[in-house]
C-alpha cells in the first residue's frame, strides 16, 4: 500500500517555537490563538501534528493582531533555534555539513509533510529549494520568509557560525520596503523569482562537524526511521477513517470493503492497522461514537435518521452501543449539550 498521506501536517514544534517567538514579541496570543482555533494544549504535546492548510490564517491573523508587514521574518527572528529533535542530531552526528544536510532531508516529514527542502547544485553554487505540496500554502509569502530565516538559523549553529548566505530568491512580490530582509539574510534579496531559494558556496558542504560520531550517527538515523515509519501507520489509520465516512453514507461498511477501497487484501490490513495499535472494529466504534455526537449536539436530525447516519440497521442496538461509548443514552447526551 502507498504511502499517500490523507491530511498534510506539520509538526507541533513549529507552532511550539512560534509561540515562544510571540512572547517575546509581545503578541496578544490569547486573542491569536482564539481566533486561529488553537488549544493551548498543543504548546506540551510533543507528538502534536497540526494542519499544514492552517498556516494560511496562522499567518494571515498574526499580521491583522500584529499591525506587522513583515511578521514572518520577525517570528522567525525570535523563535530559538531548532534543537533537542533527532534531526539535529542527525546533523551534529554526521561527519560533514554537507552529509549531515542529506541524510536529514531524508527525514523532513518529520517538520512537515508539505514543506519541503530540496538540496541542488547550481552552476557550482550549493542551493536548498523550499516549496510545499499544498496549492493553498504554496508561496505564502511570511510562512517562506520565516523558514528560510529558521534554515539560515539552524544551519548557522550546526556550522557553529560558519554558513554564510551568498543570496536569497522568494517567488512572492517585495513588501515596499526590503530592508528587513536585508538587515536578517545579510545578503543579496530577489523576489518574483521562479522559486524560493538559499545559494551558499559549496565549500560550506566540506564544514566538518565538531561533534561527528559514527555510532551515535547511527543511532539517530535508526531513530529518525522510526519516527517516520510512525507517521506512515497514522497515515493508514487516517485513510481508513475517510473511507468509513465515505461507506457510511450509503450503508454499513466492514473491513473488506475498505480494503478493497485501499486495493490490499484484508489480511494486510489488519496487520498494517495492528501496528499501529489499533484494529478495525475500534475504529469503527470512534469513527460512529464521534459522529453520533455531533449530530446530537450540533444538528436537530431525529435519533431514527443519525441510526442511519451511523450505519446501524436498528435503533436498539445504536442506543445500547452509544450507552456503552458514553454511559448514557443519545437522549441525555443530547439534552446535556442543550444545558451548555
Amino acid at each position: 500500500m502507498s504511502a499517500r498521506i490523507t491530511e498534510l501536517k506539520d509538526s507541533g514544534i513549529l507552532l511550539q517555537l512560534a509561540h515562544r517567538a510571540m512572547l517575546e514579541l509581545g503578541l496578544n496570543i490569547p486573542l491569536i490563538f482564539e481566533r486561529c482555533g488553537v488549544k493551548t494544549e498543543l504548546l506540551e504535546d510533543r507528538n502534536a501534528r497540526t494542519p499544514h492548510d492552517a498556516q494560511n490564517l496562522f499567518w494571515q491573523v498574526l499580521e491583522e493582531v500584529s499591525g506587522d508587514s513583515n511578521i514572518g521574518l520577525h517570528i522567525a527572528e525570535k523563535m530559538p533555534v531548532y534543537k533537542g529533535q533527532v534531526l539535529q542530531y542527525l546533523f551534529l552526528s554526521s561527519p560533514t555539513f554537507g552529509d549531515g544536510l542529506t541524510r536529514s532531508l531524508n527525514y523532513q516529514r518529520l517538520l512537515s509533510d508539505a514543506t519541503l527542502a530540496t538540496f541542488e547544485m547550481v552552476e557550482g553554487e550549493a542551493s536548498i529549494e523550499i516549496s510545499s505540496s499544498s496549492v493553498k500554502v504554496k508561496d505564502l509569502r511570511h510562512l517562506s520568509e520565516a523558514v528560510a530565516f529558521g534554515l539560515l538559523k539552524f544551519f548557522s549553529y550546526v556550522t557553529d557560525g560558519e554558513f554564510k548566505l551568498n543570496r536569497v530568491h522568494f517567488a512572492h512580490s517585495s513588501s515596499v520596503d526590503t530592508s528587513e530582509h536585508k538587515r536578517l539574510y545579510g545578503c543579496e534579496i530577489a523576489f518574483d523569482q521562479p522559486d524560493n531559494r538559499l545559494f551558499f558556496d559549496a565549500d560550506i558542504l566540506d564544514i566538518p562537524s565538531l561533534h561527528a560520531e559514527p555510532e551515535l550517527l547511527q543511532l539517530h538515523e535508526k531513530l529518525a526511521s522510526e519516527h517516520v515509519a510512525k507517521l506512515e501507520r497514522q497515515d493508514v489509520v487516517a485513510r481508513v477513517n475517510r473511507i468509513i465516512g465515505e461507506i457510511l453514507e450509503t450503508g454499513q461498511v466492514n473491513l473488506e470493503q475498505v480494503a478493497a477501497k485501499l486495493d490490499i487484501k484484508p489480511r494486510t490490513l489488519r496487520t498494517r492497522l495492528a501496528e499501529a495499535n489499533t484494529n478495525f472494529n475500534q475504529l469503527l466504534a470512534d469513527y460512529r461514537c464521534n459522529l453520533a455526537k455531533r449530530l446530537l449536539a450540533n444538528t436537530s436530525e431525529s435519533i431514527d435518521e443519525i441510526v442511519y447516519l451511523t450505519g446501524f440497521s436498528e435503533p436498539s442496538t445504536f442506543y445500547r452501543a452509544f450507552k456503552r461509548w458514553t454511559g448514557i443514552t443519545p437522549i441525555e447526551y443530547r439534552n446535556q449539550k442543550k444545558q451548555l
